[in-house]
């Protein structure tokens, strides 16, 4: 049977696992499934699947969003946040059967629930103002919320802050994240964290006397970029900063003893453009260690993809004897499994060239759920135990895999015309014959400082099956190839960078035969919004291009983003009081009148990150001047339209990039 090409409704009807998270004594694991329904809207359910059974089991039903599903200590019980009553709280499920138990009813929600390691309390954050008291918290009803948020539509919003919105979360207000503890005898809430700031929860001790946290509590936390580790002391609410105060550091974990803490982050050497390390710190001694510090690779997961939903456990987490520590790291295109001791050995546990977007360890056996992803599988759970043996656990997407082609990348290594090393994919059109020649799509990822990889990528597939070649890289100032090239476009966009996206096009050209070199298209995201409007204002070589939630003026980001006030230093050196000349040289808008290639701008009207005034200068100004251009405006979408839009939206959106392609090449 001939497989069909895929279309651009297909990732409707896409399963999206995450977050697996082994029961205390490792015979089961639980995990979050994804899904979009007949409405159109998102739904995520939890699932539990025994390792010895085929299939899985559905804990949760229903169109809500039920996530972070964690086992109590003694396995009887499962804590989960679900909005079913129209905004995110904790719920408790008893596993010998009955129904789960609602535990919180905050007014703004509850969320992140973790235990106690020794079962008798869970701990979560809820956003909280200053007065409230937990003990006497009431959720409003959907009718209140309604009458809640059309009161405040009617009052002008009052600005003293620098950080006054995020592109997550829209217009921020007075509440801070702060950390709750529920005892689950007693069924009573206690404040733990009280100052005027966020603070992010990361573990507890296991003899539940302390607390780590993330945060700034400085009294310049609004003007600063930086994160700490702090300890706070559940009996005394006495609250001392681990981290030196000079960097970012989050992600910390306490060993099983308690004695040590193992943590992410950097002292910013090079600013966002800096590799994150792993550090390990001993209570007693107080002495910390940089594990990381001779390697050259990203911890995390930096990959680019837009069928990802949902968060994972990316490490560090120790060992049961606390003498190794399991991370995942980005490396060349894909990410990988890793552990190291604490003398320092790293060890691949696994990389088989893919994507591992999140695991759960199970310190009896010594073994791993692991979430992977591929370029021809969007996502399936594997069990990799202590011998390195590998068994599929799950076999989502089956029906969608049987019936559509979906085709593997071919990995394709070039030099840029300064020498560098570049690397990246080509992906060849649905039905491809020999002979025959093809238009070609050159995609940019945004960032800069992020990666393409070895992960199921909807859009490459969509425009392969519409029979264009897609070529996409990873230039200089992405992840997975060491500090130096991250850093490398940090003062110099427009410079090397677009040296190697065009160089891939060459490469691509002069390697593959089949392409029709005369039918070039471009189009990219983010930072590679900003690409492609600086390739259509420097050559005519491409034939169409698309470009989306775009930067074309840097002089009005630095005052428009949410980031703008520091991402313009960081990135090119100076900000709009600094050097306002040097800005305009490096703003596609400057370039506008030698502009030729006929461009499509998507932008999300509700884009902080990158907001649609970008869109809108590119767009007059085009317009203006008389040039082949459309504006296509996504109402109350943000800059995640591509990942995590409203499902519509995302319809919209890939077929305005089809229709206009299709137009010009």
């Amino acid at each position: 049977m001939t497989k069909r090409a895929i279309t651009t409704e297909d990732f409707m009807s896409l399963e999206v696992f995450s977050d697996p998270q082994f029961s205390p004594d490792g015979t089961t694991y639980a995990y979050v499934s994804t899904t979009i329904n007949d409405k159109r809207e998102y739904e995520s359910n939890l699932f539990v699947q025994k390792l010895n059974e085929k299939t899985a089991k559905q804990w949760t039903f229903g169109a809500n969003k039920n996530s972070n599903p964690r086992f109590s200590p003694d396995g009887k019980k499962v804590v989960y946040q679900s909005n079913r009553s129209g905004i995110p709280q904790l719920y408790l499920l008893p596993l010998d059967g009955g129904e789960p138990k609602q535990l919180t009813t905050f007014k703004n929600g509850a969320v992140n629930p973790e235990w106690s390691k020794d079962g008798k309390a869970i701990i979560f954050t809820a956003s909280l103002d200053k007065d409230d008291d937990v003990t006497n918290q009431k959720e409003l009803s959907k009718e209140e919320r309604q009458k809640e948020k059309e009161e405040k539509s009617k009052k002008p919003l009052h600005v003293t802050t620098l950080k006054y919105k995020s592109d997550a979360q829209g217009f921020l207000d007075d509440k801070k994240a702060q950390i709750i503890l529920y005892d689950i005898e007693k069924e009573t809430f206690t404040q733990l964290t009280e100052a005027d700031h966020h603070h992010g929860y990361q573990d507890i001790s296991p003899d539940g006397s302390t607390i780590l946290f993330a945060g700034n509590l400085s009294e310049n936390s609004d003007y600063e970029l930086k994160s700490d580790i702090y300890l706070l002391d559940t009996t005394t609410k006495a609250v001392t900063k681990l981290t030196d105060g000079e960097g970012s550091y989050y992600t910390a974990r306490f060993s099983p003893s308690g004695n040590k803490i193992a943590y992410l982050g950097h002292k910013q050497q090079y600013l966002n453009a800096t590799l994150t390390e792993l550090y390990i710190h001993d209570i007693q001694t107080k002495e910390t260690v940089c594990l990381s510090e001779k390697w050259d690779f990203q911890l995390g997961d930096l990959i680019v993809g837009d069928t990802r939903l949902g968060s994972s456990e990316g490490g560090p987490v120790w060992s049961r004897n606390e003498d190794k520590v399991f991370f995942i790291g980005s490396d060349r295109g894909a990410v990988n499994l890793y552990e190291v001791s604490l003398t320092g050995e790293l060890k691949e546990l696994y990389n088989v060239d893919s994507h591992v977007f999140g695991f759960s360890y199970n310190p009896t056996q010594g073994s791993f759920v692991i979430g992977v992803s591929s370029p021809t599988d969007p996502c399936n759970f594997y069990l990799l135990d202590s011998e390195s043996n590998v068994k599929q656990l799950t076999d989502a997407n089956r029906e969608f895999l049987d019936n559509v082609s979906v085709g593997k990348p071919e990995s394709i290594s070039f030099k840029a015309k300064d020498g560098w090393d570049i690397h990246g994919w080509l992906l060849r059109p649905y039905g491809f014959e020999e002979g025959k020649k093809y238009p070609l799509v050159l995609e940019v990822h945004g960032g800069p400082h992020a990666m393409y990889g070895q992960t199921f990528f909807h859009e490459m597939q969509l425009l392969a099956a519409q029979g264009y070649v897609v070529v996409y890289t990873n230039p200089r100032g992405s992840h997975g190839y060491g500090q130096e090239f991250v850093d490398a476009c940090r003062g110099d966009y427009g410079g090397g960078d677009y040296g190697d996206v065009m160089s891939a096009v060459d490469y691509a050209i002069e390697t593959y035969d089949f392409i029709d070199q005369e039918r070039l298209g471009v189009t990219g995201g983010s930072y590679g919004g900003f690409m492609t409007n600086w390739i259509v204002g420097h050559t005519n070589r491409f034939k169409a291009a698309v470009t989306q939630r775009s930067i074309s003026n840097w002089l009005s980001f630095y005052g428009v983003s949410d980031i703008g006030y520091f991402f313009n230093k960081w990135q090119h050196g100076y900000d709009l009081l600094d050097d306002p000349k040097a800005l305009w040289e490096i703003s596609p808008l400057k370039y506008a009148d030698k502009v030729e290639t006929p461009l499509l701008i998507l932008h999300g009207e509700l884009d902080y990150r990158c907001p649609i005034e970008q869109g809108e200068q590119f767009y007059v100004a085009l317009k203006h001047l008389k040039k082949e251009v459309e504006f296509v405006r996504f109402p109350g979408a943000n800059h995640e339209l591509s990942r995590s839009g409203k499902p519509e939206m995302r319809v919209e959106r890939l077929n305005h990039i089809l229709r206009w392609f299709k137009n010009y090449l």
